[in-house]
C-alpha cells in the first residue's frame, strides 16, 4: 500500500511559512509521517524500552504509556494496562 500523497497546498504553506524549499518540505512531512507511521504493539515496546532507560519502574511506565496510547495517532481501541503489560512480555 503505497502512502497518501502530500497535499500541494500543505507543501506551500510550509515554503511559504517555513522558509522551507519545496523538496525540504516534502522530506520534512513525510519524516514526520513516519515518525507517526507505528503500530499499537511497535508504540508500547519502543515507549517501555525508552522509559526503563530512564530508570522508570514498570508500575509508573505502564500508567504512563496507557495514557500516551490514548492520544497517539494511530488508531486503536484504549488499552489497559493489563494489555500493555500483555504487548511488552507476551
Amino acid at each position: 500500500m503505497s502512502p497518501a500523497p502530500i497535499p500541494s497546498s500543505l507543501l506551500d504553506h510550509l515554503v511559504r511559512t517555513g522558509g522551507l524549499g519545496r523538496s525540504e518540505a516534502r522530506r520534512m512531512v513525510e519524516e514526520v509521517l513516519s515518525f507517526y507511521d507505528e503500530t499499537p504493539d511497535a508504540f508500547v515496546i519502543r515507549r517501555h524500552r525508552e522509559l526503563q532507560a530512564e530508570g522508570m519502574r514498570n508500575d509508573a511506565i505502564f500508567a504512563r504509556v496507557t495514557a500516551e496510547v490514548d492520544g497517539w495517532r494511530f488508531r486503536a481501541p484504549p488499552l489497559s494496562e493489563r494489555q500493555i503489560r500483555r504487548i511488552v512480555y507476551g
